[in-house]
Parts: structure tokens; C-alpha cells; sequence
């Protein structure tokens, strides 16, 4: 079996495993829809089957919604929810592992592993970058492990383009500039590798 098609079944199974969890979690938040409608009866043989193996992925869930002022009800909402954004990232995140070690081994044996790797090494950090967008749009902590790896990735460009560019109110286009110099530099770099 090839390596090319080794990919494929990982990402199928991925795929279907995330399929999966979405139909347990639908199962879990229409149940429990069901329950407060007063379509199900709480004590019947269904609810109960589904509280028993559901409450433990719940019981988390709830914390996070009632610290956050959220009504605990609405508890299976955010666990599907959790579930369909966490299974496109993780289907995203297998993707682009595999399709980069793909591609750095077709690279190795064509003799142009430098610059896939240099071309990786940009994409990288512009997807740290946008990471570091999006999360600060969603208050996350700068100092929780996973922002310490992506502002490590990024300060060095973000900090002189904030003492150049200072943000406008609540408008801060320093990322937007790191984000365009990436993709030049981008160019640049690895136009001049493959023709070297």
C-alpha cells in the first residue's frame, strides 16, 4: 500500500469518526431537547439510557456554561457545537499534517527539500498568526501553553509592526501587515530557492 493511500484512509476514518461523534452528540442534544419539551418523559427507558452515558462528557460542559453566566441546560447545544468545530479542526489538522509530510517526502526525493521546508516554515507561522487573531477575539488567555508556542511564532514580527503601526481604538492592523509581509517574503524566499 502506498503512502498516498495510507493518507486517504487515515482522512476517510477521520472523517467518519468525526461523523460519528457528531451523530452521538445529535443524540444527546435532541434527547435532552426531547426531555425539557416534555415530548419524552424523563424517567422513561430512552432518557435514562442517554443520561447514563452521556452525563459524564456533560457534567464538564455544564461547569464551563454556568462559570460563564450560561443557562446548564443548554449544556448539549455547546457539546455538539464543541464537537462539529473540534472535528473540522482535528479533519483540517490531520489534513495539513499529512499533505506536509507528503509533500516534504515528494520534495526529498526530487531534490527540492529546502524550499518546501522554508515554504512550510512560512505557512506555519501564518497560520500562527492567525491563530492569534482569532483567539484574541475570543479573549484567550496569553498565557495558557498553546499562546506561549504561537506568540513565540509571531512576536518577532507583530512587536516592531505595533511600535510602527499602534492600534486604532479597538483596530489593530499590525496583523494584517505581517500577514501581507509574510506572503511576499514568502514569495521571495522560495522563488529564489527553486531557482537557485
Amino acid at each position: 500500500m502506498e503512502l498516498m493511500e495510507i493518507a486517504v484512509w487515515v482522512i476517510v476514518g477521520m472523517r467518519w469518526l468525526v461523523g460519528g461523534a457528531f451523530v452521538v452528540g445529535a443524540v444527546v442534544a435532541a434527547t435532552h431537547w426531547a426531555v425539557r419539551r416534555q415530548h419524552l418523559t424523563p424517567f422513561g427507558w430512552w432518557p435514562r439510557f442517554v443520561r447514563g452515558w452521556s452525563d459524564p462528557m456533560l457534567r464538564p460542559v455544564e461547569g464551563r456554561v454556568v462559570r460563564a453566566g450560561g443557562n446548564p441546560q443548554s449544556a448539549p447545544l455547546w457539546l455538539l457545537g464543541g464537537i462539529v468545530v473540534g472535528g473540522l479542526l482535528l479533519i483540517q489538522l490531520v489534513q495539513w499534517v499529512l499533505g506536509t509530510a507528503l509533500q516534504l517526502g515528494y520534495a526529498a526525493r526530487s531534490g527540492a527539500l529546502l524550499p518546501t521546508l522554508v515554504s512550510s516554515l512560512f505557512s506555519l507561522i501564518t497560520a500562527a498568526l492567525l491563530v492569534r487573531v482569532i483567539s484574541s477575539w475570543f479573549g484567550a488567555s496569553p498565557y495558557s501553553w498553546w499562546m506561549r508556542i504561537v506568540r513565540g511564532l509571531t512576536d518577532w514580527i507583530l512587536e516592531p509592526l505595533q511600535r510602527i503601526l499602534p492600534p486604532m481604538g479597538p483596530m489593530d492592523f499590525s496583523p494584517l501587515v505581517a500577514y501581507f509581509l509574510l506572503r511576499v517574503a514568502q514569495q521571495v524566499v522560495v522563488g529564489a530557492l527553486f531557482r537557485s
